[in-house]
């Protein structure tokens, strides 16, 4: 059993937290981020398909034009794709890479125009000779701390790994860690990619990076599945 703090925003932090309790760990939650909708209003041009980098844009992107479920929809990794699902998309493509690597499935697959919805911080993504027109439909305002309780566990060493979602995240959890004066050299992380884990910077008990951005690989890459990890490790 491993005592593992999960930061993800709600709700994906609880759903992570019932897949590692199934598992017979000792799981906290501790969201990084408060996440909530923005306003945002279609673009008038035709598009030919959705790209979606998180499934925080499905769940948060309102009501959407009933004609672009029946459109394709690309999505990072397999809880994006749920949510697509979830708001009734059909033509699901499920990208195991990152938004990069899914604009360059994209132009391969021949869409000239594509839909991002995403996130108030989002990264640009090239597309190449894929357009891709932007709508941001949601936002994640940082927590100002961790919390008593997880300070004083993360101090008294009683996590055995924190699981980091992204690069953001990677900054604001070594942020907080330093701002509440905790040694980083008690803390092993566990990161989703190796942007992550170079976000989440230098000093700590250890990194393991998932291999691809898969929660299942990150879980394998912390021992998390079974006894020894399974993928990248810069544990030190």
């Amino acid at each position: 059993m491993a005592r593992v703090l999960v930061t993800r925003p709600q709700p994906g932090a609880d759903t992570t937290a019932e897949r590692l309790s199934a598992l017979g760990h000792d799981v906290t939650t501790a969201p990084l981020f408060t996440v909530h909708s923005l306003q945002w209003s279609p673009p008038g041009e035709v598009i030919d398909a959705l790209m979606v980098t998180s499934a925080n844009a499905m769940r948060l992107s309102g009501p959407l034009p009933e004609a672009w479920r029946a459109l394709p929809c690309y999505a990072v990794g397999e809880a994006t794709a749920k949510a697509a699902a979830e708001r009734g998309f059909t033509r699901i493509i499920v990208g195991d890479g990152d938004a990069s690597a899914l604009a360059a499935q994209m132009a391969a697959d021949g869409v000239g125009v594509a839909l991002h919805l995403a996130g108030r911080e989002h990264r640009a993504v090239a597309g190449g000779a894929l357009r891709i027109v932007t709508c941001t439909v949601y936002a994640a305002d940082p927590v100002g701390r961790l919390g008593a309780d997880v300070e004083s566990a993360l101090s008294a060493g009683k996590v055995d790994r924190v699981l980091l979602y992204s690069a953001r995240a990677a900054g604001a959890f070594a942020a907080l860690m330093d701002g509440a004066g905790i040694d980083r050299g008690g803390v092993a992380l566990g990161a989703m990619s190796d942007r992550v884990a170079d976000a989440a910077g230098e000093g700590w008990r250890g990194i393991a990076v998932a291999p691809a951005p898969v929660e299942d690989q990150l879980f394998a890459a912390c021992g998390l599945l079974c006894d020894k990890p399974q993928s990248t490790v810069r544990d030190r």
